[in-house]
């Protein structure tokens, strides 16, 4: 969701090589991004007066978008917006977590999600950053009726300081514990790139900021950057992106 449609597509196409194409206007103006004609993401505008910081929002897929809306609630989280039919693409509602951080659920129709993974401009991965760990594991968990939610647990796999969710023995998104520099609770989304470095130029270059200098991660170097709205996002090595756990659930 960005303040400036036009500026937001301007930045990405010259950082990833997306290019663009209508989308649902439901919510107002909205685009969809593809990499060689393959979707990859979507990019929305909001008025900046409206309060909303530009940020990514990561959608997790639901058999039933009210079903699981009625769940976030039971958890203590909270439905901003919807459910509601998006069209003939499918029925989305956007929702925030007992701390804040805003995510999104979406009911495929006619259309599914991402169509391209492990490719330049592609989502890698998702990963929350939280106050609590283990608490926000057990609310996503329960929310989405992952597999195992057992005494306050979901079923879930320690890495390195962080906990990978899982659906059906599938590694769906990360939570790790927010440091200092990360004072709101929210999801991060991370994009593959072939070059980090050079891909770190390129953002600084069409008006981005490095908020974390490249760094080793176990899966990969990554980088931490801001996009000239503000927007929060990151890269990761492309060589490297195969080794990341996510796989669309």
């Amino acid at each position: 969701m960005a303040h400036d449609l036009q500026g937001a597509c301007d930045y990405y196409r010259a950082l990833l090589g997306w290019d663009f194409g209508p989308g649902p206007a439901r919510l107002g103006p909205y685009v969809r991004a593809s990499v060689g004609g393959r979707l990859v993401a979507g990019i929305g505008e909001i008025a900046e007066e409206a309060g909303y910081p530009v940020d990514w929002i990561t959608y997790f897929a639901v058999d039933s978008a009210d079903q699981v809306a009625q769940r976030i609630r039971d958890c203590g989280g909270t439905v901003a917006l919807g459910p509601l039919d998006s069209g003939d693409a499918g029925r989305l509602a956007l929702a925030a977590d007992p701390w804040g951080a805003t995510f999104g659920i979406w009911e495929a129709h006619a259309h599914a999600g991402w169509q391209l993974r492990r490719a330049h401009g592609s989502v890698v991965w998702s990963e929350l950053l939280a106050p609590s760990v283990l608490d926000a594991a057990d609310f996503y968990a329960k929310s989405f009726g992952m597999d195992s939610v057992a005494d306050g647990a979901a079923e879930v796999e320690r890495d390195e300081d962080a906990i990978l969710l899982k659906l059906d023995g599938h590694r769906v998104a990360g939570i790790r514990e927010a440091g200092p520099e990360e004072p709101h609770p929210r999801w991060r989304v991370y994009f593959a790139v072939d070059d980090v470095d050079l891909a770190v130029k390129s953002a600084e270059s069409l008006g981005g900021r490095l908020v974390a200098t490249p760094r080793a991660r176990r899966y990969g170097e990554v980088a931490y950057l801001q996009d000239p709205q503000g927007g929060p996002f990151a890269l990761v090595r492309l060589a490297d992106a195969a080794a990341w756990p996510n796989k669309p659930v």
